[in-house]
């Protein structure tokens, strides 16, 4: 088994990253924090009847990865229709590059971007041809 079956991204301003995960990948959340005991939103990222999974966004209980530090937990990408347009958006919603769009030759174009809560995310857009 072992099958990845839920995410937690973990955020030191629960509604700015609730504003920037919705904004750009349409996110929707269900708050809960009674259950978790801290601030606590689960994370709906798409219809039941597509791939992918769902997760939450977690306070933060520590500090935050520092600038040119490797990562320190898993780096979630999302699969996007639009590489340019995804990438347009993070940055309005106040993202930042981590590592420009580049290509996949033959698959995809993929990049990697800060969260507004210093996390790495990834987008990525099928394409072969991606070159």
């Amino acid at each position: 088994m072992g099958r990845v079956i839920h995410f937690e991204i973990h955020v030191e301003d629960m509604e700015r990253a609730k504003k920037f995960y919705g904004e750009v990948f349409g996110w929707t959340f269900q708050d809960w924090s009674d259950y978790a005991g801290m601030p606590y939103f689960g994370v709906v990222t798409g219809e039941e009847n597509e791939q992918g999974i769902n997760g939450a966004l977690i306070k933060r209980q520590g500090a935050a990865p520092g600038d040119n530090q490797s990562v320190n937990g898993f780096v979630c990408t999302m699969g996007v229709d639009d590489y340019d347009t995804s990438e347009k958006n993070i940055l309005e919603q106040g993202g930042t590059v981590a590592l420009p769009k580049y290509a996949l030759p033959g698959m995809a174009w993929q990049g990697y971007y800060h969260d507004t809560e210093g996390n790495i995310i990834g987008i990525h857009q099928p394409d072969e041809n991606a070159k």
